[in-house]
């Protein structure tokens, strides 16, 4: 995951501050699910697990928040001032990202607050599964960006 992180940020970095921002908070947000998901639940550690659920589910939020919220909206207003079909292509994508996104706040109010024993148990897999749902939502965003900016790049060179 790391990695196409990296990758997008070689590929769209400098296209839009925005977007330059948005790819380090989402290497951020990376971050703090590696360190949660290496996290041993009944260890003594220099972060209780407690703390780096929470942490992760803050960072989780400002970036699916950003995304739903300011990202997409600016794209898709760019895309309608270029007027080149890329709106379209957007459109299809939008209804899955605001799934994902739905997904992500059920993480997020299911462990954001205290965690009983109950729900540590079920931490690994809810974990493993927005695993999966932040992967899938990268993609779709990558996707987004890249023809997004393709296509503004072309029709800018002609």
């Amino acid at each position: 995951m790391l990695e196409k992180v990296n990758t997008a940020r070689e590929r769209w970095g400098g296209v839009h501050n925005m977007v330059d921002s948005w790819l380090s908070d989402r290497q951020g947000l990376i971050v703090k699910y590696c360190a949660l998901s290496a996290a041993k639940p009944l260890s003594e550690e220099e972060i209780p697990l407690a703390q780096l659920v929470q942490d992760f589910c803050q960072v989780m939020m400002d970036y699916c928040s950003a995304g739903h919220f300011e990202i997409y909206q600016r794209l898709m207003d760019e895309a309608r001032d270029y007027a080149d079909g890329s709106v379209e292509f957007a459109e299809t994508l939008v209804p899955r990202l605001d799934e994902l996104t739905g997904l992500c706040v059920d993480f997020n109010d299911n462990y954001d607050r205290f965690c009983d024993l109950e729900q540590l148990a079920k931490l690994p897999a809810e974990l493993s599964r927005v695993g999966e749902v932040l992967e899938e939502r990268f993609e779709l965003e990558d996707q987004m960006i890249e023809r997004l900016y393709t296509a503004h790049q072309e029709t800018a060179a002609g």
